[in-house]
């Protein structure tokens, strides 16, 4: 199991600039679970997998945050407690059955008991990016958010060819600027919207980025390939200038100007 630092509450910080029009975001970044739920039954394998935490998002979401001086927010429990990537309202938000793997902590969670992780663990993380959000916005023009997530390179017995994907909905501002920079490479394949579509509403990026206005985007890198410390610094290397250049994107009222998801 990854060797985390120990955490006293549900969100880890990395403090940065706080003008600088750029916030990061690792919404699965840490397999850990609470001592007062157990390990949920599940084994301490299962807690290694894709299904537990985005393999690799912390450590590139750190790097990053380091390399661009932006802030960064991170959660400190494993998905598989309450998914804060998910609205509150979504049957998903705890898991009881994932890609194979029972959960066994979840499987008799009533209203109460999912009301109370929400309060003790998904709420203050995204109490957190809003108080973040509107610290920024009165210090410089309105932010971008850059969400970074990891995906398995095989799903159901079939591979993933893409390196990285870019997911979003409706809002092109800093999607197409990151699609364009990563496929300038001819060596990784890029997905658009691919393995997954963007379009999830009240997830994070739609509560944060969509409902106010913000220009977001939502980066997922193959988990094999940062995995270990010379694939974070390989994908810093590549992510690093493309998000520099995000700061400083047009208003919503100019979204136009780039066209729509129905148009791409």
């Amino acid at each position: 199991m990854p060797d985390f630092p120990p955490a006293s509450g549900p969100f880890e910080t990395l403090a940065g600039n706080m003008a600088g029009g750029l916030l990061l975001l690792c919404d699965h970044a840490r397999n850990s679970i609470p001592p007062e739920y157990g390990d949920l039954g599940v084994p301490a394998a299962q807690l290694e997998r894709h299904i537990a935490y985005d393999i690799g998002g912390r450590p590139l979401t750190l790097e990053l945050a380091r390399r661009l001086t932006a802030p960064a927010l991170m959660t400190t429990y494993s998905r598989l407690l309450i998914d804060p990537n998910r609205g509150e309202d979504d049957p998903t938000i705890v898991m009881r059955l994932s890609d194979g793997a029972v959960v066994p902590g979840n499987a008799k969670i009533d209203a109460a008991g999912r009301q109370e992780r929400i309060e003790r663990y998904h709420r203050p993380y995204h109490d957190l990016i809003t108080r973040t959000l509107d610290e920024m916005a009165a210090l410089a023009p309105a932010p971008v958010i850059v969400s970074i997530h990891s995906y398995t390179p095989v799903w159901r017995g079939t591979p993933r060819p893409w390196h990285a994907a870019v997911l979003w909905d409706s809002d092109p501002r800093a999607v197409q600027p990151v699609i364009d920079g990563l496929r300038a490479d001819p060596a990784i394949v890029v997905g658009d919207n691919e393995p997954y579509d963007g379009a999830l509403k009240n997830d994070t990026m739609y509560r944060h980025g969509t409902q106010r206005g913000l220009a977001h985007v939502l980066i997922e890198v193959r988990q094999d390939l940062i995995a270990d410390e010379a694939g974070v610094q390989a994908w810093a290397d590549r992510l690093e200038p493309i998000l520099a250049r995000l700061p400083g994107l047009p208003g919503l009222r100019e979204i136009r100007h780039f066209g729509s998801r129905a148009d791409n």
